[in-house]
């Protein structure tokens, strides 16, 4: 997909503001996204080094939300700290219990704000518990997020993630086995967050992907790939990828989580204004 190409699907893009707008303030970006054309946003969880931030700076972070007149359609979980050494932490047992603490307030944010789908970051492999005790941690805090999400009708999204960190789920078929893990505790409200950038610069076969686990894909995100920057500035063929997805029945959003090579509003030039609206 090259700059300034309308793309043939017709799924539906937000701006995801963490990646996005990074040239304001946090709490300006839900509005310059709204001022650019998009109406549904999402966010990694904003507060990286606090689980549980003061209610004065929630309020804050949803008045922002809600006075842009955009939707919050996603939102993480606590993570850590994923510009330094985290990426994730529900997975490591002595910080098992931030994300626990931080499900209620994740969750209420998104009640406030009518989020449905809340993206759980798996957390680093590391030397005080075995791959097995950390894999059976994680479905124990899955299942607990995802039953509590249950009462807005929300779903948890579990994602392969690259980078040089000790993440532990690199490709389609390990974050899919993760879903299915804890599908099987009964929590069905569980599903694959489909990176494609993260898949291919992991080596993933993409279109593989797609093609067996496409029913589980229950959110979208790219970013072009090398680079991780906007659609047309690597080799990905980004287009034809969401085309599959779509045909394979994938209807839902598509994240734009990449890092513009220029400002961001320059970078949305292959975006026509058009389709940057949810709305159908």
């Amino acid at each position: 997909m090259r700059k300034n190409e309308m793309s043939t699907h017709r799924l539906r893009y937000l701006a995801n503001c963490s990646m996005l707008f990074t040239e304001l303030p946090l709490l300006e970006r839900p509005a310059a996204a709204r001022a650019a054309g998009f109406d549904t946003v999402e966010f990694w969880w904003p507060w990286p080094h606090q689980p549980v931030p003061a209610d004065r700076e929630v309020d804050a972070f949803v008045t922002a939300v809600s006075d842009a007149g955009v939707q919050l359609a996603g939102l993480n979980f606590f993570a850590g700290d994923l510009a330094g050494p985290d990426c994730g932490v529900l997975s490591i047992p002595s910080r098992s219990q931030e994300f626990r603490d931080n499900v209620e307030v994740t969750l209420g944010i998104g009640e406030r704000l009518g989020t449905k789908a809340f993206n759980a970051l798996y957390g680093n492999r590391v030397d005080d518990a075995s791959a097995q005790e950390q894999d059976e941690l994680a479905t124990e805090n899955l299942s607990l997020a995802a039953k509590a999400a249950d009462r807005l009708g929300a779903t948890v999204l579990v994602e392969a993630v690259s980078g040089p960190k000790p993440y532990p789920l690199r490709t389609a078929d390990d974050a899919v086995a993760v879903v299915e893990r804890v599908r099987a505790t009964g929590a069905g409200n569980v599903g694959f967050l489909c990176d494609l950038f993260h898949l291919a610069n992991n080596g993933d076969d993409v279109e593989r992907a797609i093609r067996e686990h496409g029913d589980a894909v229950a959110h979208v995100q790219v970013a072009d790939f090398p680079g991780r920057g906007e659609p047309g500035s690597g080799q990905l063929d980004l287009d034809r990828l969401l085309g599959d997805l779509e045909g394979g029945g994938y209807d839902g959003y598509v994240g734009l989580e990449y890092k513009p090579t220029t400002t961001t509003d320059e970078s949305l030039a292959w975006l026509p204004r058009e389709r940057r609206s949810a709305a159908r």
